[in-house]
């Protein structure tokens, strides 16, 4: 099964500061059909103006991974942790028994992200924040594991849950295989450009949630940026 999930029919809350876009309930936006994708729980999209941001706030048990497509973000937390990450590069916090952090757009332009949300496999570890750069280049024409807690991917950024956050830039024509284990799912998203997967045409910022099937195979349209989450 893939379904697409368009843009214009995500959940939508405009802050002025804050133009964010819910691929999951959330926040104010409830749809019983979209509550999550197995233990896949957030995936927002959201545009930060210059010189503005999240203020401090709490988090715990939850897996949250930031994937910066322009700009950058700032993030400060209650552990003494503090960093900037730039576009193409991840950030993870493993909110654990608690945690308070604030994320800022320090930036003179607008700052996207998406942030994604993981349930963790365990509760109560102690929190954790961690970010690395991942060289575009070094994800042309396949898909790389950015972060993960899955056997085999210690390169990639430590999350604690059976998970995987891949990625890939593919030219116009592209095209890019990920394998999916047995009683898995994965949502993907364009984060720029157009593709086409199993004869379904999908737009930046659109949504594919895919079960049931033992491969995706992703080809670029156009120059494309895909970020793809591998959950059970």
């Amino acid at each position: 099964m893939i379904e697409i999930r368009p843009y214009s029919t995500l959940g939508a809350a405009n802050h002025g500061w804050l133009n964010a876009h819910h691929h999951f309930s959330f926040a104010e936006y409830h749809d019983p059909a979209r509550m999550n994708w197995g233990r896949l729980r957030v995936w927002n999209d959201d545009v930060i103006a210059p010189q503005s941001g999240f203020p401090t706030h709490p988090h715990r048990d939850m897996e949250i991974i930031t994937y910066v497509r322009k700009g950058a973000i700032t993030h400060e937390d209650s552990l003494g942790n503090r960093g900037r990450t730039v576009a193409g590069d991840v950030q993870v916090m493993s909110a654990g028994t608690g945690i308070a952090h604030n994320e800022y757009n320090l930036e003179d332009e607008s700052t996207e992200i998406f942030q994604i949300w993981i349930y963790p496999d365990r509760s109560g570890l102690p929190p954790a924040w961690g970010t690395r750069p991942f060289p575009v280049g070094e994800r042309a024409g396949s898909f790389v594991t950015l972060a993960s807690g899955m056997a085999g991917d210690e390169e990639a950024l430590p999350i604690r849950a059976d998970a995987r956050l891949v990625a890939a830039t593919l030219s116009a024509g592209q095209v890019a295989e990920y394998a999916i284990g047995a009683e898995r799912k994965v949502y993907l998203v364009p984060a720029s450009g157009r593709i086409e997967i199993d004869g379904q045409v999908a737009a930046a910022r659109d949504g594919i949630a895919v079960q049931g099937v033992e491969r995706v195979t992703v080809k670029a349209l156009e120059d494309s940026e895909i970020v793809l989450v591998d959950v059970r």
